[in-house]
């Protein structure tokens, strides 16, 4: 099962990459929760989940999976290379963040939590992982 909810964090990633967001909806739980970095306020459901996918803030965006890890009770944790723009302002952003994903028994993914860069610790402890 960790290397099919590999698969399945990768799938995502890439969806959102290309910019097919009902493949990326497909495949999380209808009450997903996705934790954004930065002490933001989580986002629950479907639906509230491709709204997040779906900003208006950047006229590109790109993302790039570098790694994963599966993690205790079939966690997986991830590194991916996002560079973006912003619509409006054509500021440039580059960064590569960390998730950590969560799955049910049926493979569908029911948490997704990000952080940042410097947050890397923090990721693989909520993965299960130690240093």
């Amino acid at each position: 099962m960790s290397e099919q909810n590999v698969e399945r964090a990768r799938r995502v990633l890439e969806a959102v990459a290309e910019v097919d967001f009902d493949t990326a909806v497909a495949l999380v739980h209808p009450q997903v929760e996705l934790v954004p970095p930065g002490a933001q306020a989580p986002h629950r459901g479907a639906a509230r989940f491709r709204r997040w996918l779906e900003p208006d803030a950047f006229a590109e965006q790109t993302i790039e999976p570098l790694e994963f890890v599966v993690g205790n009770e079939g966690r997986v944790l991830s590194k991916q290379y996002i560079k973006a723009r912003g619509a409006g302002s054509g500021i440039e952003l580059e960064i590569a963040s960390w998730s950590v994903w969560t799955f049910d028994e049926d493979g569908l993914i029911t948490r997704i939590e990000i952080f940042l860069p410097h947050e890397e610790s923090k990721a693989r402890a909520a993965a299960g992982l130690t240093d």
